[in-house]
């Protein structure tokens, strides 16, 4: 059993930092990519950051230059740095994970989500 668990969510003012942590877990040969969606009530759940396992990264435009994606291959652990963070940054943010079993079937994975709310 595979298990991707989040934490790090919570209330910060406008302008301030969160830290969201990500850990992979159970039955893992190896990790492909590893990312972050958000998702805000009625709107679709949109991709923040991916990071792949060479550490090649990609961001949504909207918090280029903010958000800071890493991972610990070794750890099976990926974050999410936010800095100077915005009101419309407020969602249920979900960690994200193509990764491959021991039984050798490639999937994809969701978390819980965990929920960052910014106030202004």
């Amino acid at each position: 059993q595979v298990q991707l668990v989040e934490s790090g969510g919570g209330l910060v003012q406008a302008g301030g930092s969160l830290r969201l942590s990500c850990v992979a877990s159970g039955s893992i040969l190896s990790i492909n990519d590893m990312a972050w969606y958000r998702q805000a009530p009625g709107l679709q759940r949109e991709l923040v950051a991916r990071i792949t396992s060479g550490g090649r990264t990609n961001y949504a435009d909207s918090v280029k230059g903010r958000f800071t994606i890493s991972r610990d291959n070794a750890k099976g652990t990926v974050r999410l740095q936010m800095n100077s963070l915005k009101p419309e940054d407020t969602a249920v943010y979900y960690c994200n994970a193509d990764l491959i079993s021991y039984e050798l079937v490639l999937r994809n994975y969701w978390g819980q989500g965990t929920q960052v709310t910014v106030s202004s």
